[in-house]
């Protein structure tokens, strides 16, 4: 009886651990990063390597899984605060700081590492992301709402850094790839920082550009998913070097884009957070759907 009791407590353990690193690394954002970089890589490609997708993929999830278990380290007492964070493993004491930190930084150096064998350009853009993320934008979250400004930054190299896996250059291509997530970034954490607005001043963050919920935050949402939607559509136009998309293409993206400002523009009538979920979701429906459109569009050519 005391064996098959050990053993179940064991199981536990293991699978609390395991949760615990995911919540510590964010898997599912991680993945998503991942996601992008792929895309990224497909759009840039003639022919694809599975070794440099491969790599790509394992070091793009250690690259983020980095910012985020750094971004937790920092943010552990804040995070006591807040029901969304509270029960991760750091707040908890469920993980040690020490046992945080050798993670941190052994993704680093794997994330990095990795990266560098694709191309040393690979390795500079995840360094950089690691270095905003964490040293930049994570600080800057109790000081100012123009956080927000500084983590596009980190945030918008995925979708970019696909190409200069793929290329070995930033070029015009490369820099339109990360306008456009750079510009998504904007209502989509606006939108978050609507639904958590409460929970962000408890812990002293205040990520809506305004600083609160009203008409001219709002305002700032459909500006910036406007410019992001313009962004979108410029390589219909084929003024972006090798990426270029065919008019039904773009029809497609308006579309998108369109379902996505229908909302922003519906919450300056509406204040709730059901309609600010709703933008929430239909950006993060965007960014997905517009790298496939993008994949697709590109192996028709």
């Amino acid at each position: 009886m005391s064996s098959t009791t050990e053993k179940i407590e064991n199981e536990v353990a293991v699978s609390t651990l395991v949760g615990d690193f995911k919540q510590l690394t964010k898997v599912g954002l991680s993945m998503s990063v991942v996601f992008s970089s792929v895309a990224g890589y497909l759009l840039a490609v003639d022919a694809i390597s599975m070794t440099t997708l491969s790599l790509l993929a394992v070091g793009g999830f250690f690259m983020v899984g980095a910012s985020n278990t750094f971004n937790q380290i920092i943010e552990r007492d804040t995070d006591m605060l807040m029901k969304r964070t509270m029960n991760r493993p750091l707040p908890t004491g469920r993980m040690s700081v020490h046992l945080a930190m050798t993670i941190a930084v052994v993704f680093t150096v794997l994330g990095i590492g990795i990266l560098y064998s694709i191309n040393p350009k690979s390795a500079l853009f995840g360094a950089i992301s690691i270095f905003l993320y964490t040293s930049v934008y994570t600080p800057l979250k109790s000081v100012t709402p123009l956080s927000v400004f500084v983590g596009a930054f980190p945030g918008a190299i995925p979708f970019m850094l696909g190409w200069v896996a793929a290329t070995g250059q930033f070029g015009i291509e490369a820099g339109f790839l990360f306008l456009i997530q750079f510009f998504w970034q904007f209502p989509h954490f606006w939108a978050i920082g609507w639904l958590q607005d409460e929970e962000y001043k408890k812990a002293g963050f205040n990520m809506l550009p305004m600083g609160k919920k009203d008409t001219n935050t709002i305002k700032q949402i459909i500006l910036y998913t406007v410019i992001m939607i313009l962004v979108s559509l410029a390589p219909v136009l084929k003024l972006t070097g090798d990426f270029y998309i065919y008019p039904l293409t773009a029809v497609l993206i308006l579309i998108l884009g369109g379902y996505m400002l229908f909302f922003a523009i519906k919450m300056l009538k509406d204040f709730s957070n059901v309609m600010a979920r709703k933008l929430m979701l239909a950006s993060v429906l965007y960014i997905t759907m517009i790298q496939v459109v993008y994949v697709v569009d590109k192996f028709l050519h």
